[in-house]
């Protein structure tokens, strides 16, 4: 099981390092990789959740995936956290060291929502557009949802604004299965 306490500690070990190697923004850019890896890879995941599997062979997988994408800091902590039983815990770690990170550095996580890939100039008007509501640099991630059929949806700082035609659609059913009409027999 993840606790959000070894995460945080962990994360906050990786990045006073960092900062002390003067390695914080490389750091970040392998725990982005070790993030998006563990989320997306559910045979990852599920390799490192196994008891079954010994840790020496653990740490020969992390080796095999990260040492060629990741500085010699991040392999070694990755190493030191599998050696340590807590490869279950990689991808709260990475989560927690980016978001130590993007608080340091001043820099707001913004998700945005379309149902179909937009133009460059209309990411670039997102970014300026949250930009300027929070006052922070943005790091954009743009995703892709069919479901949503049209329009989109921006959320940043506990924010979301929802242009999304599938939430229309879902107020106009509640809207019309309200009986509104009284008799005045």
């Amino acid at each position: 099981m993840q606790d959000y306490r070894i995460n945080i500690n962990y994360a906050k070990a990786l990045y006073m390092l960092a900062v002390e190697l003067g390695e914080q923004d490389r750091v970040a850019q392998d725990m982005r990789l070790v993030n998006a890896v563990c989320s997306e890879n559910r045979v990852f995941s599920t390799v490192f959740r196994n008891p079954e599997i010994k840790v020496s062979k653990k740490v020969a997988i992390v080796h095999d995936i990260f040492s060629a994408y990741v500085c010699k800091t991040t392999m070694a902590f990755l190493e030191f956290v599998v050696r340590k039983s807590r490869s279950v815990n990689l991808g709260g770690i990475s989560a927690s060291f980016l978001d130590l990170y993007r608080g340091s550095h001043n820099i707001v996580l913004s998700k945005f929502t379309t149902a179909t890939p937009v133009d460059a100039s209309i990411v670039e008007m997102v970014n300026k557009v949250v930009a300027q509501h929070t006052g922070k640099e943005v790091e954009l991630v743009e995703k892709i949802d069919p479901k949503i059929i049209g329009g989109f949806a921006i959320e940043y700082d506990n924010n979301i604004y929802d242009a999304r035609l599938s939430t229309k659609l879902v107020k106009l059913r509640q809207q019309f299965g309200k009986n509104v009409y009284e008799s005045k027999l």
